[in-house]
């Protein structure tokens, strides 16, 4: 009797296997990015909500995100997946998707659904409350993150099947999503205190640099890992991805030297923050020439959306919305300009002859998913500070969220050890009693 050979392929699966480790780091890449950006006074708070995220969406993604993500649609519309895999029955070693092992394709997309929950966080950076945060990110998850990564991946998602507008690693379902949930949630709590009034500064940019370098690493797996294979559109998308980056920096730092007078180490760490972001959904589309384009778009366009925020009033603390949900936009939207038929496989966009067809796809999906992610995310907070608070403190914000919350603080004598209470605050507060 001869057995079948198996479509497993070794090669591709030790390539998703390191890209699935490499998109993991992003986060932790993400929270010193993050943590370099806040006051010292709640640096570990801002480090905590991106670890923390880590532990909360893989127990709701094992026991029922992916399931509804990629099993087979239900009812037919597009919207949801099945049941068929609610914590993960009936996968084992020997499932296969694709060319690669179920749980290792199961594990690739979960960080993706970590990150874009983790990235949600800098948007409220300095006054949420943790135990909120808690609460936010399985809700969050389930009722936004995965509908909208089933419309965009899942079998008979109606983004990717009914639709047909293309998003190669996450334009939609990551940067799209994780910005227009980012602004309605920085509208639920309110800007900080001061606001438009402080300087606010970054109080490491040192350590917001050496995010910046983590998640550029990270991106290489994020985004060439989602050819789901060791193959020629990995390492387009590979290319593509460090090549926007690169011209995401340079954008940044052309308009600072142009409006400012002088480039700076934040905007070098944003500019490239900015290109990968839109490269993200188009990395798997596009030519070396588009890429390189996208990424500089990003770059100059962001630069601007930033200072956005000090215009309409909202408190977009770590320019989520400047970067992710614009960066987004832009990466997304010029696929419909910029794809070709010899990385797509038969779409092309405006500029190669494609007409405006694919154009008004990519934008529809974008006005959808930024409506859908922004309203349940705003209902989402809006119930959770009813029933708890979402918001801190005017103490605890004004002593720093690092010290009445973790009671501990970054830069105190030593590290406080478990059990010992804390005595004294940096910032002259009234001792607290709150034990680590």
């Amino acid at each position: 009797m001869t057995l079948a050979a198996s479509p497993l392929d070794t090669g591709d699966t030790a390539w998703l296997l390191a890209a699935t480790a490499l998109v993991l780091l992003m986060t932790p890449g993400l929270a010193l990015f993050y943590g370099g950006m806040v006051r010292t006074k709640s640096v570990l708070n801002m480090l905590m909500m991106s670890f923390v995220s880590i532990a909360l969406v893989t127990v709701v993604w094992l026991a029922a995100g992916y399931s509804l993500v990629f099993d087979a649609d239900a009812g037919g519309a597009g919207l949801l997946g099945g049941l068929e895999h609610l914590g993960m029955a009936g996968l084992g070693p020997d499932s296969v998707q694709g060319t690669v092992p179920t749980l290792l394709f199961a594990t690739f997309q979960l960080t993706f659904a970590i990150i874009t929950a983790a990235l949600v966080s800098g948007a409220i950076a300095d006054r949420a409350k943790f135990g909120a945060w808690l609460v936010f990110v399985p809700v969050w998850t389930l009722l936004v993150y995965v509908p909208v990564a089933h419309w965009t991946w899942g079998p008979g998602g109606w983004i990717l099947e009914h639709l047909g507008a293309l998003d190669f690693a996450g334009g939609l379902p990551v940067e799209i999503t994780s910005g227009a949930s980012g602004l309605a949630l920085a509208l639920v709590l309110g800007p900080r205190l001061g606001f438009r009034k402080d300087a606010m500064r970054p109080h490491n940019l040192p350590m917001v640099m050496l995010g910046a370098g983590l998640l550029w690493f990270g991106w290489f797996g994020f985004n060439a890992g989602s050819a789901l294979g060791a193959n020629g559109l990995a390492a387009a998308a590979f290319l593509n991805t460090f090549a926007a980056g690169c011209t995401g920096l340079l954008g940044w730092l052309f308009v600072e030297q142009l409006r400012d007078g002088h480039p700076t180490t934040l905007g070098a760490a944003s500019g490239v923050v900015a290109g990968l972001v839109a490269i993200t959904p188009s990395c798997g589309s596009v030519s070396l020439l588009g890429a390189l384009v996208i990424g500089l778009a990003a770059g100059v366009v962001c630069s601007y959306a930033v200072s956005w925020k000090f215009r309409l009033g909202y408190d977009d603390s770590l320019d989520v919305v400047g970067v992710h949900l614009v960066g987004g936009v832009i990466g997304t939207l010029l696929i419909g300009v910029f794809a070709v038929d010899s990385m797509t496989g038969g779409t092309e966009g405006l500029l190669y002859g494609g007409g405006l067809a694919q154009l008004g796809k990519q934008l529809v999906a974008i006005v959808a998913v930024a409506v859908y992610a922004f309203a349940v995310t705003y209902a989402v907070g809006k119930v959770i500070d009813r029933a708890m608070g979402f918001r801190a403190s005017e103490e605890q914000e004004h002593t720093g969220l690092d010290l009445t919350v973790h009671a501990e603080t970054a830069y105190d004598h030593g590290v406080l050890g478990h059990g010992a209470p804390v005595t004294s605050s940096p910032v002259g507060s009234p001792a607290q009693k709150t034990k680590v």
